[in-house]
Protein backbone atom coordinates (compact mmCIF):
# COMPACT_ATOMS: atom_id res chain seq x y z
CA UNK A 1 0.00 0.00 0.00
CA UNK A 2 2.99 2.32 0.60
CA UNK A 3 4.66 1.20 -2.62
CA UNK A 4 1.63 1.70 -4.89
CA UNK A 5 1.14 5.51 -4.85
CA UNK A 6 4.82 6.01 -5.74
CA UNK A 7 5.04 3.49 -8.57
CA UNK A 8 1.63 3.00 -10.16
CA UNK A 9 1.10 3.70 -13.82
CA UNK A 10 -1.34 6.43 -14.82
CA UNK A 11 -4.08 4.46 -16.58
CA UNK A 12 -7.48 5.86 -17.60
CA UNK A 13 -9.62 3.21 -15.88
CA UNK A 14 -8.01 4.15 -12.56
CA UNK A 15 -9.66 7.56 -12.71
CA UNK A 16 -13.24 6.32 -12.64
CA UNK A 17 -15.69 4.46 -10.44
CA UNK A 18 -17.95 3.73 -13.40
CA UNK A 19 -18.51 -0.07 -13.36
CA UNK A 20 -18.99 -0.08 -17.14
CA UNK A 21 -15.58 1.45 -17.82
CA UNK A 22 -13.94 -0.78 -15.22
CA UNK A 23 -15.61 -3.90 -16.66
CA UNK A 24 -14.56 -2.90 -20.17
CA UNK A 25 -10.92 -2.52 -19.12
CA UNK A 26 -10.91 -5.85 -17.29
CA UNK A 27 -12.36 -7.76 -20.24
CA UNK A 28 -9.81 -6.23 -22.61
CA UNK A 29 -6.87 -6.81 -20.25
CA UNK A 30 -7.61 -10.49 -19.71
CA UNK A 31 -4.73 -12.32 -21.45
CA UNK A 32 -3.55 -8.96 -22.86
CA UNK A 33 -0.71 -6.69 -21.75
CA UNK A 34 -1.61 -3.13 -20.75
CA UNK A 35 0.47 -1.59 -23.56
CA UNK A 36 -1.39 -3.68 -26.15
CA UNK A 37 -4.83 -3.32 -24.58
CA UNK A 38 -4.84 0.42 -23.88
CA UNK A 39 -5.56 1.54 -27.49
CA UNK A 40 -8.45 -0.93 -27.66
CA UNK A 41 -9.88 0.38 -24.39
CA UNK A 42 -9.72 3.96 -25.68
CA UNK A 43 -11.40 2.90 -28.93
CA UNK A 44 -14.25 1.11 -27.17
CA UNK A 45 -14.87 3.77 -24.53
CA UNK A 46 -15.00 6.49 -27.20
CA UNK A 47 -17.09 4.47 -29.70
CA UNK A 48 -19.43 3.08 -27.03
CA UNK A 49 -19.44 5.56 -24.10
CA UNK A 50 -22.22 3.68 -22.27
CA UNK A 51 -23.28 0.09 -21.85
CA UNK A 52 -26.41 0.95 -23.85
CA UNK A 53 -24.26 2.03 -26.80
CA UNK A 54 -22.31 -1.23 -26.74
CA UNK A 55 -25.46 -3.32 -26.38
CA UNK A 56 -27.03 -1.66 -29.42
CA UNK A 57 -23.98 -2.09 -31.68
CA UNK A 58 -23.93 -4.79 -34.41
CA UNK A 59 -21.81 -7.79 -33.43
CA UNK A 60 -19.69 -7.52 -36.60
CA UNK A 61 -18.77 -3.96 -35.63
CA UNK A 62 -17.86 -4.98 -32.08
CA UNK A 63 -15.67 -7.80 -33.41
CA UNK A 64 -14.07 -5.48 -35.97
CA UNK A 65 -12.89 -3.14 -33.20
CA UNK A 66 -11.50 -6.19 -31.36
CA UNK A 67 -9.42 -7.32 -34.35
CA UNK A 68 -5.88 -8.18 -33.32
CA UNK A 69 -6.57 -8.84 -29.62
CA UNK A 70 -7.30 -12.56 -30.01
CA UNK A 71 -9.58 -14.71 -27.87
CA UNK A 72 -12.59 -13.38 -29.74
CA UNK A 73 -15.02 -15.17 -27.44
CA UNK A 74 -14.21 -12.35 -24.98
CA UNK A 75 -15.63 -9.80 -27.42
CA UNK A 76 -18.75 -11.87 -28.10
CA UNK A 77 -19.32 -12.41 -24.37
CA UNK A 78 -18.71 -8.71 -23.76
CA UNK A 79 -21.36 -7.78 -26.32
CA UNK A 80 -23.84 -10.28 -24.86
CA UNK A 81 -23.16 -9.08 -21.32
CA UNK A 82 -23.83 -5.48 -22.32
CA UNK A 83 -27.18 -6.59 -23.72
CA UNK A 84 -27.85 -8.57 -20.54
CA UNK A 85 -27.12 -5.54 -18.32
CA UNK A 86 -29.50 -3.42 -20.42
CA UNK A 87 -32.31 -5.98 -20.62
CA UNK A 88 -32.13 -7.57 -17.16
CA UNK A 89 -30.64 -4.81 -14.98
CA UNK A 90 -32.09 -1.70 -16.60
CA UNK A 91 -28.67 -0.61 -17.83
CA UNK A 92 -27.06 -0.60 -14.36
CA UNK A 93 -24.34 -3.05 -13.41
CA UNK A 94 -25.02 -5.20 -10.33
CA UNK A 95 -23.28 -3.76 -7.27
CA UNK A 96 -22.22 -6.96 -5.50
CA UNK A 97 -19.70 -9.70 -6.26
CA UNK A 98 -22.39 -12.40 -6.05
CA UNK A 99 -24.69 -10.63 -8.53
CA UNK A 100 -21.86 -9.76 -10.91
CA UNK A 101 -21.03 -13.45 -11.21
CA UNK A 102 -24.42 -13.96 -12.87
CA UNK A 103 -23.31 -11.96 -15.91
CA UNK A 104 -22.10 -13.91 -18.91
CA UNK A 105 -18.34 -14.03 -19.24
CA UNK A 106 -17.82 -12.51 -15.79
CA UNK A 107 -15.75 -14.88 -13.69
CA UNK A 108 -14.46 -14.65 -10.15
CA UNK A 109 -11.56 -12.33 -10.98
CA UNK A 110 -13.59 -9.85 -13.05
CA UNK A 111 -16.45 -9.83 -10.55
CA UNK A 112 -14.02 -9.11 -7.72
CA UNK A 113 -12.36 -6.33 -9.69
CA UNK A 114 -15.64 -4.56 -10.49
CA UNK A 115 -17.08 -5.08 -6.99
CA UNK A 116 -14.01 -3.63 -5.29
CA UNK A 117 -13.02 -0.90 -7.76
CA UNK A 118 -16.52 0.46 -8.38
CA UNK A 119 -18.37 -0.40 -5.16
CA UNK A 120 -15.65 -0.87 -2.49
CA UNK A 121 -16.72 -4.41 -1.67
CA UNK A 122 -14.12 -6.28 0.39
CA UNK A 123 -13.33 -9.10 -2.04
CA UNK A 124 -9.81 -9.90 -3.19
CA UNK A 125 -8.85 -10.26 -6.83
CA UNK A 126 -6.81 -13.20 -8.07
CA UNK A 127 -5.04 -12.81 -11.39
CA UNK A 128 -1.66 -14.08 -12.57
CA UNK A 129 0.13 -11.18 -10.92
CA UNK A 130 -1.52 -11.80 -7.55
CA UNK A 131 -0.88 -15.56 -7.70
CA UNK A 132 2.81 -14.84 -8.32
CA UNK A 133 3.20 -12.30 -5.50
CA UNK A 134 1.43 -14.52 -2.96
CA UNK A 135 3.29 -17.67 -4.01
CA UNK A 136 6.69 -15.98 -3.67
CA UNK A 137 6.08 -13.93 -0.54
CA UNK A 138 4.37 -16.73 1.41
CA UNK A 139 6.20 -19.71 -0.16
CA UNK A 140 3.10 -21.39 -1.56
CA UNK A 141 4.04 -24.38 -3.75
CA UNK A 142 0.55 -25.31 -4.94
CA UNK A 143 0.20 -25.56 -8.72
CA UNK A 144 -1.54 -22.33 -9.74
CA UNK A 145 -2.82 -24.03 -12.91
CA UNK A 146 -4.81 -26.50 -10.80
CA UNK A 147 -8.37 -25.36 -10.02
CA UNK A 148 -8.14 -26.79 -6.50
CA UNK A 149 -5.29 -24.40 -5.68
CA UNK A 150 -7.45 -21.34 -6.19
CA UNK A 151 -9.16 -21.67 -2.82
CA UNK A 152 -5.81 -21.68 -0.98
CA UNK A 153 -4.78 -18.42 -2.64
CA UNK A 154 -8.25 -16.89 -2.35
CA UNK A 155 -8.44 -17.52 1.40
CA UNK A 156 -5.05 -15.89 1.89
CA UNK A 157 -5.87 -12.90 -0.33
CA UNK A 158 -9.19 -12.37 1.46
CA UNK A 159 -7.35 -12.34 4.82
CA UNK A 160 -4.90 -9.71 3.58
CA UNK A 161 -7.30 -7.22 2.00
CA UNK A 162 -8.11 -4.28 4.30
CA UNK A 163 -11.79 -3.46 4.76
CA UNK A 164 -11.13 0.28 4.60
CA UNK A 165 -9.34 0.20 1.20
CA UNK A 166 -10.24 -2.87 -0.89
CA UNK A 167 -9.96 -1.10 -4.24
CA UNK A 168 -6.56 0.41 -3.45
CA UNK A 169 -5.21 -2.89 -2.15
CA UNK A 170 -6.38 -4.90 -5.18
CA UNK A 171 -4.91 -2.35 -7.57
CA UNK A 172 -1.69 -2.26 -5.57
CA UNK A 173 -1.02 -6.00 -5.44
CA UNK A 174 -1.79 -6.43 -9.16
CA UNK A 175 0.46 -3.51 -10.07
CA UNK A 176 3.19 -4.83 -7.78
CA UNK A 177 3.13 -8.14 -9.66
CA UNK A 178 3.04 -6.41 -13.02
CA UNK A 179 6.05 -4.11 -12.60
CA UNK A 180 8.01 -5.19 -9.48
CA UNK A 181 7.48 -8.92 -8.87
CA UNK A 182 7.58 -9.82 -12.57
CA UNK A 183 7.61 -13.38 -13.95
CA UNK A 184 11.22 -13.07 -15.16
CA UNK A 185 13.94 -10.95 -13.54
CA UNK A 186 11.85 -9.44 -10.73
CA UNK A 187 13.37 -6.38 -9.07
CA UNK A 188 14.22 -8.16 -5.81
CA UNK A 189 17.12 -5.84 -4.99
CA UNK A 190 14.79 -2.87 -4.46
CA UNK A 191 11.74 -4.80 -3.28
CA UNK A 192 10.07 -3.49 -0.11
CA UNK A 193 8.99 -7.06 0.76
CA UNK A 194 12.49 -8.50 0.41
CA UNK A 195 12.98 -9.35 4.09
CA UNK A 196 9.55 -11.03 4.36
CA UNK A 197 9.65 -12.82 0.99
CA UNK A 198 9.97 -16.59 1.37
CA UNK A 199 11.15 -17.08 -2.22
CA UNK A 200 13.90 -14.45 -1.90
CA UNK A 201 15.10 -15.71 1.47
CA UNK A 202 15.24 -19.32 0.27
CA UNK A 203 16.58 -18.75 -3.26
CA UNK A 204 13.32 -19.88 -4.87
CA UNK A 205 12.33 -16.79 -6.86
CA UNK A 206 12.68 -18.69 -10.14
CA UNK A 207 10.83 -21.76 -8.81
CA UNK A 208 7.70 -19.96 -7.58
CA UNK A 209 4.94 -19.89 -8.48
CA UNK A 210 4.58 -23.52 -9.52
CA UNK A 211 2.61 -23.86 -12.74
CA UNK A 212 2.20 -27.08 -14.69
CA UNK A 213 2.88 -26.84 -18.39
CA UNK A 214 0.02 -26.72 -20.85
CA UNK A 215 -0.32 -29.40 -23.50
CA UNK A 216 1.79 -28.90 -26.60
CA UNK A 217 0.00 -26.89 -29.27
CA UNK A 218 -1.20 -28.88 -32.26
CA UNK A 219 -0.42 -27.77 -35.80
CA UNK A 220 -3.16 -27.21 -38.38
CA UNK A 221 -2.55 -26.68 -42.09
CA UNK A 222 -4.98 -24.18 -43.64
CA UNK A 223 -5.10 -23.82 -47.41
CA UNK A 224 -7.05 -20.69 -48.21
CA UNK A 225 -8.57 -20.29 -51.67
CA UNK A 226 -8.53 -16.55 -52.30
CA UNK A 227 -11.27 -16.51 -54.94
CA UNK A 228 -11.38 -13.26 -56.91
CA UNK A 229 -13.32 -11.90 -59.84
CA UNK A 230 -12.90 -8.38 -61.20
CA UNK A 231 -12.60 -6.08 -58.15
CA UNK A 232 -14.17 -8.47 -55.64
CA UNK A 233 -12.95 -11.26 -53.39
CA UNK A 234 -15.06 -14.01 -51.88
CA UNK A 235 -15.12 -14.40 -48.10
CA UNK A 236 -17.32 -16.19 -45.61
CA UNK A 237 -18.26 -15.91 -41.94
CA UNK A 238 -16.81 -18.65 -39.76
CA UNK A 239 -19.25 -20.80 -37.81
CA UNK A 240 -19.26 -21.96 -34.19
CA UNK A 241 -17.20 -24.66 -32.44
CA UNK A 242 -13.85 -23.63 -33.87
CA UNK A 243 -11.38 -20.75 -33.69
CA UNK A 244 -12.40 -17.30 -34.90
CA UNK A 245 -16.16 -17.82 -34.59
CA UNK A 246 -18.06 -14.99 -36.27
CA UNK A 247 -15.00 -13.63 -38.11
CA UNK A 248 -14.50 -13.59 -41.87
CA UNK A 249 -11.94 -15.55 -43.84
CA UNK A 250 -11.63 -17.17 -47.29
CA UNK A 251 -12.79 -20.51 -48.61
CA UNK A 252 -10.76 -23.06 -46.67
CA UNK A 253 -9.38 -26.52 -47.29
CA UNK A 254 -7.75 -27.98 -44.18
CA UNK A 255 -5.28 -30.82 -44.56
CA UNK A 256 -2.85 -32.82 -42.44
CA UNK A 257 0.05 -31.80 -44.66
CA UNK A 258 1.57 -28.50 -45.76
CA UNK A 259 1.04 -28.93 -49.51
CA UNK A 260 -1.99 -28.66 -51.77
CA UNK A 261 -1.46 -30.05 -55.27
CA UNK A 262 -2.66 -28.30 -58.42
CA UNK A 263 -5.24 -31.06 -58.92
CA UNK A 264 -6.53 -30.69 -55.38
CA UNK A 265 -6.73 -26.93 -55.81
CA UNK A 266 -8.74 -27.28 -59.04
CA UNK A 267 -11.08 -29.81 -57.42
CA UNK A 268 -11.63 -27.55 -54.41
CA UNK A 269 -12.47 -24.56 -56.65
CA UNK A 270 -14.88 -26.62 -58.75
CA UNK A 271 -16.52 -28.00 -55.59
CA UNK A 272 -17.34 -24.40 -54.69
CA UNK A 273 -18.95 -23.87 -58.08
CA UNK A 274 -16.05 -21.87 -59.51
CA UNK A 275 -14.20 -22.06 -62.80
CA UNK A 276 -10.56 -20.99 -63.09
CA UNK A 277 -9.77 -18.13 -65.42
CA UNK A 278 -7.18 -19.02 -68.07
CA UNK A 279 -6.47 -15.40 -69.02
CA UNK A 280 -4.42 -14.58 -65.90
CA UNK A 281 -0.96 -15.76 -65.00
CA UNK A 282 -0.60 -17.95 -61.95
CA UNK A 283 0.25 -15.95 -58.83
CA UNK A 284 2.63 -17.13 -56.08
CA UNK A 285 1.27 -18.87 -53.02
CA UNK A 286 1.95 -17.02 -49.77
CA UNK A 287 2.65 -18.82 -46.52
CA UNK A 288 1.96 -17.29 -43.10
CA UNK A 289 2.01 -18.61 -39.56
CA UNK A 290 -0.26 -17.73 -36.66
CA UNK A 291 0.36 -18.93 -33.10
CA UNK A 292 -2.62 -19.38 -30.77
CA UNK A 293 -2.54 -20.48 -27.15
CA UNK A 294 -3.51 -24.07 -27.95
CA UNK A 295 -2.71 -24.49 -31.62
CA UNK A 296 -0.47 -23.29 -34.41
CA UNK A 297 -1.94 -22.43 -37.81
CA UNK A 298 0.30 -22.87 -40.84
CA UNK A 299 -1.62 -21.07 -43.59
CA UNK A 300 -1.06 -20.97 -47.31
CA UNK A 301 -2.98 -18.50 -49.46
CA UNK A 302 -3.71 -19.65 -53.01
CA UNK A 303 -4.79 -16.75 -55.29
CA UNK A 304 -7.54 -17.96 -57.64
CA UNK A 305 -9.00 -15.79 -60.40
CA UNK A 306 -12.42 -16.95 -61.54
CA UNK A 307 -13.62 -17.01 -65.12
CA UNK A 308 -17.01 -15.66 -63.99
CA UNK A 309 -18.68 -14.73 -60.69
CA UNK A 310 -19.97 -17.51 -58.47
CA UNK A 311 -23.65 -18.22 -58.98
CA UNK A 312 -26.27 -17.46 -56.36
CA UNK A 313 -26.69 -21.20 -55.79
CA UNK A 314 -22.92 -21.63 -55.26
CA UNK A 315 -22.85 -18.73 -52.82
CA UNK A 316 -25.73 -20.19 -50.82
CA UNK A 317 -24.13 -23.63 -50.66
CA UNK A 318 -20.65 -22.42 -49.75
CA UNK A 319 -21.58 -19.56 -47.45
CA UNK A 320 -19.34 -17.23 -49.45
CA UNK A 321 -20.15 -13.65 -50.41
CA UNK A 322 -18.41 -11.15 -52.69
CA UNK A 323 -16.76 -8.08 -51.15
CA UNK A 324 -14.77 -5.18 -52.56
CA UNK A 325 -11.52 -4.18 -50.85
CA UNK A 326 -13.12 -1.30 -48.89
CA UNK A 327 -15.84 -3.68 -47.76
CA UNK A 328 -13.28 -6.23 -46.51
CA UNK A 329 -11.68 -3.49 -44.42
CA UNK A 330 -14.92 -3.13 -42.51
CA UNK A 331 -15.29 -6.87 -41.83
CA UNK A 332 -14.13 -8.42 -38.54
CA UNK A 333 -11.25 -10.72 -39.49
CA UNK A 334 -8.60 -12.84 -37.78
CA UNK A 335 -5.34 -10.89 -37.74
CA UNK A 336 -3.89 -13.56 -40.03
CA UNK A 337 -6.40 -12.64 -42.74
CA UNK A 338 -6.03 -8.89 -42.13
CA UNK A 339 -2.26 -9.16 -42.49
CA UNK A 340 -2.59 -11.09 -45.74
CA UNK A 341 -4.95 -8.53 -47.23
CA UNK A 342 -2.73 -5.65 -46.13
CA UNK A 343 0.32 -7.28 -47.61
CA UNK A 344 -1.02 -8.87 -50.78
CA UNK A 345 -4.11 -7.23 -52.18
CA UNK A 346 -3.09 -4.26 -54.27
Amino acid sequence: MEWYPRHRRDLPWRHTRDPYAIWLSEVILQQTRVKQGLPYYLTYISTYPTVQDLAAAPEDEVLRHWQGLGYYSRARNMHHTAQQVVSEYDGRFPETYAELLKLRGVGQYTAAAIASFAFDEKVAVLDGNVFRVLARVFGLAQDIAAPASRRVFQVLADQLIPAEAPAEFNQAIMEFGAIQCTPVNPDCLFCPLQTQCYAFQHGMVNELPVKSKAKAARTRHFHYLVLRHADTVYMRKRGPKDIWEGLYDFALTEKDVADLSAVELLQAVEALGGQLSTSRAEEPVQAMRHILSHQKVEAKFHPVWLHEPLSAAALKTSGLAAFTLPETNALPKPILIANYLDKSWK
